[in-house]
């Protein structure tokens, strides 16, 4: 699991997507966020993979899978590839955990496409306005220019960005793992123009329609979260018919990081 490569390839309509699936019994799918990819789940998948089928991938755009000029890797991309993908692994009604900009992919294909899930866990995800921090409005108004950054300014940049999703630190090699896929040839233009195409319109379009999950919803979320503030995890909680909500003391946005061992203890306990 250190070694984190996924070896099965699927051409979905916004490029191809790398993904990998362990363990055996009821499916579970894993969706990463951004600026991130299926990485950050490499610790807490073994866990659940104890007793179930887990599926990871890289989004369009993201981690391993195809980074291309034109390339669509908006909201509405992503969440059109998840319900594609879960058709193409034959999943009627998997569980499904989300984090981030994840969440939105997950909530986009239920609500939009007829994606059908047994449980699902959003974990700090991008679902309620407003969203979208300064630096993300700088970059989306400029990408262009940021794009013909001197490749050191931009690892620079991507390595300040990354560090600040975790409140107490990442380790350094962890740091430069998901820093690494923003560096291969395309990386650079890539990152910015995923920030460029997120729209907050794509979950505007949702927002209201929270209140039709029928299905159990658990919200987790790290009350040291600078990204997205822990309020918006009661705001999301409260929209959510019987949602339950659980916060993880002293953790950042990226909580599979911050605080590995009680995340994991919180989704067993919800997908159980």
């Amino acid at each position: 699991m250190v070694d984190w490569k996924l070896g099965e390839t699927y051409r979905s309509t916004s490029g191809e997507v790398r993904w990998d699936a362990f363990g055996d019994g009821e499916p579970l799918v894993l969706l990463h966020g951004t600026p991130f990819s299926s990485y950050v789940w490499r610790r807490i998948a073994k866990a659940l993979a104890d007793g179930r089928r887990v599926y990871v991938w890289d989004m369009p755009g993201y981690g391993s899978s195809e980074m291309s000029e034109g390339q669509d890797v908006s909201l509405e991309a992503q969440g059109r590839v998840f319900a594609e993908l879960l058709a193409h692994w034959g999943l009627d009604e998997p569980q499904v955990v989300a984090h981030d900009f994840g969440g939105a992919v997950a909530l986009r294909a239920h609500l939009l496409h007829g994606a059908r899930y047994r449980r699902l866990a959003l974990v700090d995800p991008v679902a309620l306005a407003p969203w979208g921090s300064p630096f993300f409005r700088l970059v989306g108004a400029n990408a262009e220019v940021f794009e013909q950054l001197p490749p050191h300014l931009h690892r620079a940049l991507i390595r300040e960005y990354v560090a600040s999703a975790s409140a107490p630190g990442l380790h350094p090699a962890t740091l430069d793992a998901l820093v690494r896929p923003w560096l291969r040839d395309g990386g650079q233009s890539s990152f910015y123009r995923q920030i460029a195409q997120a729209d907050q319109r794509f979950t505007d379009e949702i927002q209201a329609r929270y209140g039709e999950l029928d299905l159990p919803v658990l919200v987790c979320w790290g009350t040291g979260d600078s990204w997205i503030p822990v309020a918006k995890a009661h705001e999301l909680a409260a929209a959510i018919p019987g949602a339950r909500l659980h916060l993880i003391e002293g953790a950042g946005h990226l909580v599979q990081e911050d605080a590995p061992a009680e995340l994991t203890a919180a989704l067993l306990g919800f997908l159980a």
